[in-house]
């Protein structure tokens, strides 16, 4: 059986921006941790992102163009974040942020679009 090719670019681009976010934001939890070692952890947490990212992109592109690829990516990666920002940072979202994020995907609307 084989996973359409939307669901599985989709789907590793989501566990992509998992790995990704914790990479970039997961260490603002532990800021009495050294930079260093944040840096050092980031890299590792983000070879994983990497492997999942890649092959995502190879396996999508040709059914996605390069323009939908991104915008899927983006898509994904605010919502990741809005979940992660909520749930392990403890922050709030406001109307303004809730507002950007539905342009953004008022974009994706205009970019996937077949005029």
């Amino acid at each position: 059986m084989t996973v359409p090719t939307p669901v599985a670019t989709v789907g590793l681009l989501i566990l992509s921006n998992v790995f990704m976010t914790f990479a970039w934001y997961g260490h603002l939890r532990h800021k009495s941790m050294p930079l260093l070692v944040v840096i050092l952890v980031s890299w590792g947490i983000a070879f994983f992102e990497y492997l999942l990212q890649v092959p995502a992109n190879r396996i999508g592109y040709g059914y996605f163009s390069a323009a939908e690829l991104k915008t899927v990516q983006e898509v994904i990666s605010l919502s990741v974040f809005a979940v992660f920002s909520t749930f392990y940072l403890g922050e709030s979202l406001r109307w303004n942020h809730l507002l950007g994020f539905a342009l953004i995907v008022a974009a994706a609307f205009f970019i996937f679009k077949k005029w």
